[in-house]
């Protein structure tokens, strides 16, 4: 199994939790997103995923793309240990959880986003920033709610095991840090954060884990 991943990037990051969640081996094949232009952008890359981006996940020859497609195909070929909980509604709120990160906050604050921001409009560093936090803050208010609100959640997203929700929302929570983002009005994501940060699956995935790392 080959993971193409980036050690920064958050998507890659979901991915690198799952597998070892799930305790499956993995060979990391690097790809730099800034290096020479970027290495995603190279041919024999954009052959492998068309919107040459991280990550990609090649199985027995088959490449698979998108991060939410393949943390589900893992849970569908190795559904133990699980990162779905078992009823259909327990699923739906994990789910909810990993989409409104996946879908609703990283979109906007991601490497092509930022560079967008730079290169084309002109915005300054500082002006890329305040995007970037704002975006953070209007999300992480919403996901914050999702964990208060709810009595399912425990000293993970969903429970006392991790699942998808807690692949998604640790990167997420590591890159608004690292973007020294305010983070003290989401305490339960931040405790979520914390405890998840002991768990070996998580420190194994982190950035400063990984064979690219610089």
């Amino acid at each position: 199994m080959q993971l193409y991943s980036y050690f920064r990037s958050s998507a890659a990051y979901r991915v690198r939790i799952v597998l070892n969640l799930k305790g499956l081996p993995f060979d990391t094949v690097p790809v730099h997103m800034l290096r020479g232009g970027g290495e995603q952008h190279h041919p024999r890359y954009s052959d492998i995923h068309p919107l040459r981006l991280v990550p990609s996940l090649e199985v027995e020859g088959s490449l698979m793309s998108q991060s939410i497609a393949i943390c589900e195909y893992l849970e569908e070929r190795w559904p133990t240990p699980a990162v779905l909980p078992e009823s259909l509604e327990e699923r739906a709120r994990v789910r909810s959880i990993a989409a409104a990160i996946a879908c609703d906050i990283h979109p906007l604050n991601n490497l092509r986003a930022l560079h967008y921001l730079v290169k084309e409009l002109g915005l300054s560093e500082e002006q890329k920033l305040g995007w970037y936090r704002h975006w953070i803050s209007l999300g992480m208010e919403g996901v914050e709610r999702m964990l208060a609100d709810s009595p399912a959640a425990g000293t993970y997203c969903h429970g006392v095991t991790p699942t998808l929700a807690d692949a998604f929302l640790v990167p997420q929570v590591a890159n608004a840090l690292r973007y020294q983002c305010p983070m003290d009005a989401y305490p339960n994501a931040m405790r979520i954060y914390t405890h998840c940060s002991t768990h070996p699956a998580f420190i194994a995935a982190a950035p400063d884990q990984q064979p690219d790392r610089e």
